[in-house]
């Protein structure tokens, strides 16, 4: 008798790069007035960028493989992005705000707060910049000055910040919300008259 040779066809995955939508951010017992430039702070205003250069994109770094299969989870793709360098100093708000805001929160939490301080700075409501995002005056509460507390840059908390910033800075997976620019913790009531979009971990998010 003939035996048939069975040929196993293999079909390579890849990982979903998602295009990420907006988000939202805000101090919890504040609703963001206009943008005060006068009253940012000046390394703020000295950082700040022209309009087309608002956002700037991330370096990927090469030995990254963001369509493998090994990214195939939001968590992944923070482990494969960790030990990434922050190119900027509008990364290092971005990183920065993600750690005291929400180091605490899943990454789902921590992105969602990623990419509302970048949906502020396309808003055309709020400065064009991340850093003049996250130091406009009484927006976010672990502000102090005009800089951050001290941030403990070894431990995993500010890794996976830096990873998700990267991510959202690049695009690089969808968030749990969409296009909210304000965010309150669950432990406060501020009674917005705003458009609820999601609550998601300690956060409720609005447009």
């Amino acid at each position: 008798m003939l035996t048939a040779a069975v040929a196993a066809l293999s079909i390579s995955s890849f990982g979903a790069l998602v295009a990420f939508g907006p988000a939202q951010a805000v101090w919890a017992n504040e609703t963001p007035g206009p943008v005060q430039s006068d009253l940012l702070p000046k390394s703020v205003v000295e950082q700040a960028q022209t309009e087309d250069q608002a956002i700037t994109d991330f370096q990927i770094p090469e030995t990254v493989e963001t369509e493998s299969p090994e990214s195939a989870s939001l968590a992944d793709l923070v482990a494969d992005l960790s030990s990434a360098d922050l190119p900027d100093r509008e990364a290092e708000c971005l990183a920065g705000a993600v750690y005291f805001e929400a180091k605490g929160e899943s990454l789902d939490g921590q992105l969602a707060v990623a990419q509302t301080i970048l949906n502020r700075t396309r808003s055309g409501r709020f400065p064009e910049t991340v850093c003049g995002v996250v130091m406009q005056p009484s927006q976010f509460s672990f502000v102090r000055g005009g800089s951050f507390p001290p941030i403990k840059r070894t431990s995993r908390n500010w890794k996976n910040a830096v990873a998700i910033a990267h991510i959202a800075r690049n695009d690089l997976w969808a968030s749990s919300v969409d296009d909210a620019l304000y965010f309150h913790a669950r432990r406060v009531n501020p009674g917005w008259n705003l458009r609820k979009i999601a609550a998601l971990g300690n956060h409720v998010f609005y447009r």
